[in-house]
């Protein structure tokens, strides 16, 4: 199998043969060892990588403190004219960073191309939130005096991103954390560090443009145990924003928060689709069908769980089945194609082991997964299994296209208490007509996820709303709404514009 415009998109995007994996805005260095790419389209060696090591790291975090004295003193508004600048050329390359997304994480171009749109609209955002970092006054019960609240910038803020989404995370973080006057450095998940070198490429163009200093946006490529280590126990780094698995989620929240530093966490999801007797059984399918399969179900967002009423099962899976069938395979730079590839041969291996866990338990198998032979690539049919929610399997996360089929009886509240019984709370979703089903769903007894939506699938939320979940989901929050709050530390203010000295509470002290 041909990458069609490999070559090209690498020469667009100034990604040579071997690259450097280290920057701090102005420069390029790296003297650790030398890692490939490697593509799951078809295993080949898409480049070669150069990456960090711990002096490396060091002069990064060095560069990044000297920067955020300078940026803090930027006016929000005008730093967020440099994001605003960043979206502009993220638009200019959206194409090729979005083909070489599908190439080094498999994700389907239009998938690919989306990730870039975030990344935009995030910027967009972003630079209108600069004007609105709001704090709060309130009355004090003394005369002559005044208290607000105001919010100041962390310092530097380390963000580790998730292979899955290999640009939009950082993003996310960046555009909100720019804003509030922090400067970031970026660590890479490990199977798509040329994404991020080319982000890093088109960011750098912009800081030059405005003559800014080295250090407000940093990359660090390097193994989680080597580079990552560092970042975590770095006391310079006050916040660290991690997307990826709970186990090493919990690991680096005790990490992190003995040194009394902050985390943002957007770990694990185990998602689910309530259908009742109510739902328009075609637009549910089609959101599962998304949500189950899209980006090969390695989204944190995936569906994972459809918890269907028992009068309305037999017709949602046979709609299923029909749906499933009419799903193409293959490169995923090839726009006909709906599935491409999982990330590399060991999610492969992971998702057929979780299968036969799945039949060992007492599953039923629904639709049949497959192996696809296209070129050596990683590519697999989709699966879909009958189940009980107690199975153990069921209530951990796979990160591969294995969707759980599971029935319930009576009133919605049966689905709901099915849907939260699981570890982790991200994202959810009820399809029904009924507005009483739908409210319940909403309310403080329904869904315990972060996310909640009616008539909406699980995956592809909005970035103008908080993203993050509850539970074993780590209970972060990232992009829109009051997220930027977590960039910042909050101060509270008593002005006394008195001659006296009035103590608080009635307190006398004289």
């Amino acid at each position: 199998m041909k990458i069609n415009g490999f070559t090209e998109t690498l020469r667009e995007l100034e990604l040579g043969g071997t690259n450097l994996g280290a920057s701090d805005g102005v420069d390029w260095f790296a003297n650790g060892a030398e890692t490939e790419s490697l593509s799951p389209i078809n295993g080949q060696v898409i480049a070669k990588i150069k990456q960090a090591d711990a002096g490396d790291f060091d002069r990064i975090i060095k560069t990044a403190e000297a920067a955020f004295k300078v940026w803090r003193e930027v006016p929000a508004p005008k730093r967020g004219e440099i994001v605003r600048q960043l979206g502009v050329a993220l638009r200019e390359r959206k194409d090729a960073l979005g083909a070489l997304v599908a190439i080094e994480m498999g994700k389907i171009i239009q998938e690919g191309r989306g990730e870039v749109q975030e990344m935009i609209d995030i910027c967009d955002y972003a630079c209108g939130q600069s004007r609105m970092l709001y704090g709060v006054q309130t009355h004090s019960e003394r005369a002559h005096h005044r208290l607000y609240e105001q919010w100041h910038p962390l310092g530097v803020v380390g963000i580790i991103s998730a292979f899955n989404f290999p640009v939009a995370v950082w993003s996310w973080n960046l555009a909100i954390a720019l804003i509030c006057g922090d400067v970031c450095v970026w660590k890479p998940a490990s199977p798509a560090p040329l994404t991020a070198i080319a982000c890093q490429k088109i960011f750098e163009r912009v800081l030059k443009a405005n003559d800014l200093p080295a250090g407000i946006s940093s990359l660090v490529v390097g193994k989680g145990s080597q580079v990552g280590e560092l970042l975590l126990n770095d006391k310079r780094i006050p916040l660290v924003s991690y997307t990826g698995s709970t186990r090493v989620g919990k690991r680096i929240a005790e990490v992190v928060s003995k040194r009394f530093g902050k985390t943002i966490l957007e770990l694990g999801g185990n998602n689910a689709v309530i259908v009742t007797p109510h739902a328009d059984l075609e637009l549910a399918c089609k959101a599962i069908l998304f949500g189950a399969v899209g980006t090969a179900g390695q989204r944190c967002t995936s569906t994972r769980r459809v918890i269907v009423e028992a009068s309305v099962y037999d017709n949602l899976v046979s709609t299923l089945q029909r749906f499933y069938g009419k799903l193409t395979y293959g490169n995923p730079l090839d726009e006909a194609n709906l599935v491409g590839p999982l990330v590399n041969t060991g999610a492969v291996d992971l998702y057929f082991e979780a299968i036969e866990t799945v039949r060992k338990q007492g599953g039923t198998i629904l639709i049949e997964a497959e192996k696809l032979d296209f070129e050596g690539g990683c590519y697999a049919k989709p699966c879909v299994a009958a189940v009980e929610n107690s199975l153990p399997i069921v209530q951990d996360e796979t990160f591969a296209p294995l969707l759980y089929i599971i029935k319930y009886e009576g009133d919605v509240i049966n689905a709901i208490n099915i849907q939260n019984d699981v570890p982790q709370g991200l994202s959810s979703s009820i399809f029904t007509n009924n507005m009483i089903e739908s409210e319940k769903f909403l309310s403080h007894a329904g869904s315990d996820c972060g996310i909640a939506n009616v008539n909406v699938g699980t995956s592809g939320a909005e970035i103008g709303l908080a993203f993050g979940g509850e539970k074993e989901t780590g209970g972060g929050r990232e992009s829109g709404s009051d997220a930027w709050k977590a960039y910042m530390r909050r101060q509270s203010n008593t002005i006394n514009w008195s001659e006296g000295m009035e103590l608080a509470q009635g307190i006398k002290f004289d």
